[in-house]
């Protein structure tokens, strides 16, 4: 009786011990680690996932990612992750919604460093970018017209956004995670070569800040036209700037972790 009891309580406590815990198997220059992390001190940041892009080819390999990112989103939120929906430039979209008002709410901290609207590449921390986005990066033909107005209002609705989330642009999402005591950041979205380095609350200025960042590799892509250097299909344009960031910045994970199965490919990505 006292040795089933003694076998109960160790299993409570394995249980209890791994609640709430996340195990992601990351990649770094093709080296592979598992890590742990708690799952209340990790926020996923989802950056412009856009309704629309101004590029055709964009928009639509936004849509074919978007319900495999949901999926990632719905299993990490139930693990207890918290998920910061970042759709740049469409703030006025999401006034008054209880996710854009926690972000507002969050009280303003001093960062460890300045964070600014946009974080260039610094070539005394990270080489040149592994391609050339210099035109855009539209891969589309006839290439699509870029500039002013831009067409993306809100996020892709096909990523649901609830109420105990928060959605932000700015700064903003470093307050929020310093209020929850976040340590661990999972980057997903767009452009892997723009937006998702760049960004206040992406992977150049929270690695800045000293939390632990991971980019999700299967759920991003690249503004890369194929036609520029090095003249590699688009995919194998992301794969490249997907080894930069593993480079110079930060491990990768995919989807896997979340949703089992295998990472998330391209219709139009034939593989290597």
């Amino acid at each position: 009786m006292k040795a089933s009891f003694l076998v109960a309580a160790l299993l409570a406590a394995l249980v209890s011990s791994t609640a709430g815990e996340l195990t992601l198997h990351t990649r770094k220059e093709a080296e592979e680690k598992v890590i742990k992390w708690d799952a209340k001190k990790t926020a996923i940041v989802i950056c412009d996932m856009w309704n629309e892009h101004w590029c055709k080819g964009a928009t639509e390999r936004v849509g074919e990612m978007a319900p495999r990112m949901n999926e990632v989103v719905k299993k990490a939120r139930a693990e207890g992750v918290f998920i910061i929906h970042a759709p740049s430039e469409t703030m006025k979209f999401y006034e008054g919604t209880p996710a854009r008002m926690r972000a507002q709410a969050a009280p303003k901290v001093i960062p460890k460093v300045p964070l600014q609207r946009w974080c260039n590449l610094d070539l005394k921390k990270e080489a040149a970018l592994p391609i050339d986005d210099s035109d855009g990066g539209c891969d589309d033909v006839p290439k699509c017209k870029g500039g002013p107005p831009y067409p993306w209002k809100r996020q892709i609705a096909t990523i649901e956004i609830k109420d105990e989330d928060a959605i932000t642009d700015s700064e903003e999402a470093y307050f929020l995670m310093e209020q929850r005591g976040i340590e661990n950041v999972i980057v997903m979205g767009v452009h892997a070569n723009m937006c998702v380095l760049g960004r206040p609350f992406s992977i150049r200025q929270m690695v800045a800040q000293g939390k632990n960042v991971v980019l999700m590799r299967d759920m991003t892509d690249t503004m890369y036209n194929s036609q520029m250097r090095p003249m590699v299909n688009h995919f194998r344009g992301t794969d490249l700037t997907v080894n930069h960031i593993e480079k110079f910045w930060a491990p990768s994970i995919t989807s896997v972790d979340f949703v089992g199965g295998a990472p998330f490919r391209f219709k139009g990505d034939a593989g290597k």
